[in-house]
């Protein structure tokens, strides 16, 4: 007769699959509450504290750490000699051993007192897991109720291979690994206090696969943290279109990080990584026509983010577009219905936006990771400095505070143009400031007279300012600290615009 170890805190389907494993000759043996269930069951089942002789001590701490256990799980079924160690020492072979965890991450969501917390750290569990797998020639282990079926399957037809095997003892020990990085995560950031502390751990859990990477050659597959506490693509739901794609999630995110950052009603069009168009207005609406009129031509193929609900008269203006997603809180009936005709339109829902910046920004480089918190000051018409001899008007301060909260979004080096909570241009990712600026003028739909300017950084030389000057720029934000930053006031002094500077640089690699 075959033994089998089962001890479960998530008892999902853990009845059938134990009555099935006794009806092909599995001697059970359990602890406490699913040995109790078991036997509700009328299922067949050997408490271990009996098996072992020793009874559950501590509160229930201690119940499966026994040699016997541990020893007829270790040991290796094609060594003689252990076989023989065991029949000395009164052990029984095990060779399937069926465990889950305490609820660790659930207990810590609910802000439960720091004894509860820890008492729900599982020490026999994960033990028991890790001999297991360790021993995976010998033991099949199981800690996903989805594979119950395929382990019973595979028995019945005396299929129980070590293909499978393999398998199992992988989940496993991921299995194993979430739950120990999880619980390093709450020590870290309840008792540490570091924000990069000297081994960094996080784990993630697939979300899905996707058809390809940034380029048709390459695989790639999205994945989400196991705790998420902020709106983002990840804990969005998908209510129509097809599947999205690599890029399709690049360009969503950006888009969302920009509309989070605004309260009134706000639109933005992304394109690569980088926005289009974005605009505020008193509705959402208008906010939208604005933010896809300030460059149509690159919105083509764009993702669309707002902050608010759309409506039916923002369905009715995204309609004609070819867009690839539209993301937002909620689409009302009227305008699902005008959307959904769209076949591979995306429309994602986020439900009540949260922001929360926490977590850190981590980017993968060929030979390690880099992390960098993503908290960016807030600024307001108080934090800014004002250089020149002209004082920007209220209207100004109200337009160079919205560019320098688009500017924070788009690829460096960097500026945004703006006009009554408009961008009427944005220059990005060019290698020279100056050639950022002067892209701008060519585009037709760029109507930068009488706009303001946010730069990135500072200016390292003046011509920055007299091509913007040129193109009708009447004040700037930048965050000044350079060695020629007199030259640089000096020539928005000599054309007579107001500059503020904001000692925050934006760069955005």
């Amino acid at each position: 007769m075959k033994t089998a170890v089962i001890s479960v805190y998530n008892k999902e389907g853990i009845v059938d699959f134990a009555r099935q494993l006794s009806k092909s000759g599995y001697r059970i043996l359990s602890t406490g509450g699913t040995a109790s269930l078991l036997k509700k069951n009328n299922i067949k089942v050997t408490e271990i504290s009996k098996f072992t002789g020793q009874d559950e001590i501590l509160d229930g701490r201690v119940k499966s750490l026994h040699p016997k256990i541990f020893g007829g799980i270790l040991a290796d079924k094609t060594n003689k000699g252990h076989l023989q160690q065991i029949k000395e020492h009164g052990m029984e072979s095990i060779s399937l051993v069926c465990v889950n965890l305490y609820p660790f991450l659930e207990t810590m969501l609910e802000k439960s007192s720091l004894k509860e917390i820890l008492e729900n750290i599982d020490i026999g569990g994960p033990s028991l897991i890790r001999a297991a797998a360790k021993n995976y020639s010998s033991v099949a282990v199981i800690t996903d109720p989805s594979d119950y079926n395929k382990v019973i399957d595979a028995i019945k037809s005396n299929k129980l291979d070590i293909k499978l095997k393999e398998y199992l003892a992988s989940k496993a020990f991921s299995h194993t690994a979430k739950y120990d990085v999880i619980i390093n995560r709450f020590f870290f950031e309840r008792f540490e206090k570091n924000t990069f502390p000297d081994v960094y751990n996080f784990t993630f859990e697939k979300v899905q696969d996707l058809r390809y990477g940034e380029n048709p050659h390459q695989q790639a597959a999205l994945y989400k943290p196991y705790l998420i506490n902020e709106t983002g693509i990840t804990n969005s739901k998908q209510i129509h279109g097809k599947q999205l794609s690599y890029n399709n999630i690049l360009d969503g995110d950006e888009a969302l990080s920009i509309i989070k950052d605004f309260e009134k009603p706000t639109a933005a069009v992304i394109k690569h990584t980088n926005p289009s168009g974005v605009a505020s207005a008193e509705n959402i609406h208008e906010a939208f026509q604005k933010a896809h009129a300030a460059d149509p031509k690159s919105a083509f193929g764009g993702i669309v983010a707002l902050n608010k609900t759309c409506d039916k008269k923002t369905a009715e203006l995204l309609k004609p577009l070819f867009l690839e997603i539209v993301i937002c809180p909620k689409f009302e009936k009227d305008a699902l219905e005008i959307l959904q005709n769209k076949k591979n339109l995306r429309l994602m829902e986020t439900g009540k936006i949260n922001v929360n910046y926490s977590q850190p920004e981590m980017r993968r480089v060929s030979s390690g990771l880099l992390v960098q918190t993503r908290q960016f000051p807030s600024i307001s018409e108080k934090d800014l400095k004002i250089v020149t001899k002209r004082k920007p008007t209220k209207e100004e301060i109200n337009d160079l505070l919205f560019a320098w909260k688009i500017n924070k979004h788009v690829k460096s080096n960097s500026v945004v143009f703006a006009k009554e909570e408009v961008t009427v241009g944005i220059g990005a990712g060019q290698m020279s400031r100056v050639d950022a600026i002067s892209l701008i003028s060519i585009k037709p739909e760029s109507n930068t007279k009488d706009s303001v300017m946010s730069s990135d950084a500072f200016f390292p030389f003046r011509d920055g300012v007299d091509q913007a000057v040129k193109i009708g720029v009447t004040a700037i934000i930048q965050p000044g600290g350079s060695i020629r930053d007199q030259e640089v006031i000096d020539a928005a002094n000599e054309h007579g615009i107001a500059m503020v500077f904001s000692g925050i640089r934006l760069f955005k690699h």
